[in-house]
């Protein structure tokens, strides 16, 4: 299997910027629009190349996602862009209603998720967006790992047809993954095979999750790694495939433990083949100002706080 290696950190916003840049001059029916926050989801270059093509609406997300949503009556895919919190939470009804209810073929992409955004602090640090976009019915839900995975997802979403959720960050974190890979809308990827125990990992977290299974290994502990970037639709066979193996999982995910990809995993081998689980998330909580190494850190989202729940969970299991 093959060893991944760092190749230098990006930001996962910035993989989006170059997907929709991409999308601008291949696609013409593409469009974009954005709340007063160009620069924070770069979009910078899609305007430039297509300025016809995108709608600056101002501090207004509720109208933005109404505009997106009639702008599919006519053909056009049109990407949003905002903040995770004011993507989700601030303009639920609008999506619910107009958008997902209404099938309509709208991308819904946001920045700054988690608690890497860092020192914007609690408020801006929205932790439930997974939970609230997963539990409409139709909602595709996207979380990739690094620039280059966010970069392919832009991308598949464009040819999907429905409504997406694509959800990415504002730090640089390490990008590993191949810079042309082919990106398959629910279909996880296998990372690193092992036999003692599956961490099943999502964001900003399956490269801790990397680390973690490269230290285990020191510790004679064989550790399977799996890259969840869609979080719906889940790919179950995967899973189950990997825990049948193992007999135990661990989740990591920068999100609340409620309602996260860690209680649809715990939903799949519930209903499948129950196992021990153990979950590396926040924990009903809200965030705080900070560094996203220190949040992380203190919120118990790295390399460190999945090797201490993979010996917990091996402890169960045995």
């Amino acid at each position: 299997m093959k060893k991944y290696t760092d190749q230098g950190k990006q930001d996962t916003r910035s993989g989006f910027g170059a997907g929709l840049a991409e999308l601008g001059r291949t696609n013409p029916k593409v469009v974009a629009l954005c709340a007063d926050l160009v620069g924070s989801l770069k979009m910078d270059e899609f305007i430039s190349e297509n300025p016809g093509r995108f709608f600056q609406v101002g501090i207004a997300e509720a109208n933005m996602m109404g505009i997106a949503a009639g702008l599919t009556i006519g053909g056009y895919i049109p990407f949003t862009g905002t903040f995770a919190n004011f993507s989700t939470g601030r303009v639920y009804d609008q999506i619910r209603q107009s958008i997902a209810y209404s099938e309509k073929n709208v991308k819904i992409c946001a920045s700054h998720a988690g608690i890497t955004l860092g020192e914007d602090g609690a408020t801006h640090q929205i932790l439930e967006d997974i939970g609230l976009m997963k539990m409409l019915p139709g909602m595709v839900v996207i979380n990739p790992c690094d620039y280059n995975q966010t970069r392919a997802a832009t991308l598949a979403i464009a040819v999907h047809q429905g409504p997406v959720y694509l959800r990415f960050g504002r730090p640089k974190v390490p990008n590993f993954t191949p810079k042309d890979q082919p990106f398959e809308i629910g279909k996880a990827l296998l990372l690193q095979e092992g036999s003692d125990v599956t961490i099943v990992a999502t964001g900003h977290l399956v490269w801790e999750a990397l680390v973690a299974a490269e230290n285990l290994e020191a510790r004679g502990v064989s550790a399977e790694v799996i890259n969840i970037h869609t979080i719906k639709p889940l790919d179950e066979a995967a899973l189950l495939k990997s825990v049948a193996k193992t007999g135990c999982v661990v989740t990591a995910e920068e999100h609340n433990y409620w309602g996260g990809l860690g209680e649809s995993v715990a939903r799949v081998l519930t209903t499948h083949l129950p196992a021990p689980q153990e979950f590396v998330a926040t924990r009903d909580t809200f965030g705080e100002s900070g560094t996203p190494d220190q949040l992380m850190e203190k919120y118990g989202l790295n390399n460190k706080a999945i090797e201490k729940a993979v010996l917990r969970v091996m402890e169960k299991k045995s």
